[in-house]
């Protein structure tokens, strides 16, 4: 709940920034590829294709070519990674909220085209089954159990075209752990792992 309410007053701020800053709402999905790090055994691991979506919101203070801001948004996001153990496959498939937060750099290059750096803080919160049953290790009786809340990183990049789109490609990495595999047999932790993600997006800003 604390790092809940800490994105909300961060996104709250993003709506009062000085009145020379340029603000704008808008709508932004894309495309995850994730991988989340087992070292349990045999287990092979492999990246996945999820998506998200959500509202978004930026603001920008002009600076000559440059300006300086911040971007937040709220996002419904699907991951899935992929196990494999023994020639059998299995997903890990997870659902939540997150909320990305993001310090911006923007390079206005022409009057129709930009690019932009940005790096910032991610949270999540799971909405779906936090409790995954390893089906290919169901001899052994494995979980994975995902924490109810993540915290991690993106650093990314892209560019702004006819000042209503942004097309972006951004890494993001856990810090901290994602989850744990378990043997619900004995309740023993037998691995934790960390999820590492490969994120493209489009955004339409009114």
């Amino acid at each position: 709940m604390k790092k809940f309410l800490t994105s909300l007053v961060i996104l709250a701020a993003l709506a009062v920034m000085p009145v020379s800053a340029q603000i704008n709402f808008g709508v932004k999905g894309g495309m995850n590829y994730t991988n989340m790090k087992l070292s349990y055994e045999n287990l092979v691991n492999k990246s996945a294709e999820g998506w998200f979506v959500g509202p978004t919101l930026k603001g920008n203070i002009p600076i000559g070519l440059l300006s300086l801001g911040a971007d937040g948004a709220v996002f419904y996001d699907q991951r899935r990674s992929k196990t494999e153990y023994n020639g059998i496959e299995e997903s890990i498939k997870q659902h939540s909220i997150i909320i990305p937060i993001n310090v911006r750099l923007n390079v206005n290059i022409l009057k129709l085209l930009g690019a932009y750096v940005a790096t910032g803080p991610q949270f999540g919160f799971n909405v779906g089954n936090s409790d995954v049953e390893l089906n290919n290790m169901s001899a052994l009786r494995n979980h994975f159990q995902f924490k109810k809340s993540q915290f991690s990183w993106n650093i990314g990049l892209g560019v702004m075209l006819f000042k209503h789109f942004e097309i972006g490609a951004a890494y993001n990495f856990a810090i901290g752990k994602t989850g744990e595999l378990k043997d619900m047999t004995k309740q023993d932790i037998l691995d934790s792992a960390k999820q590492k993600s490969l994120v493209v997006s489009a955004a339409y800003y009114f």
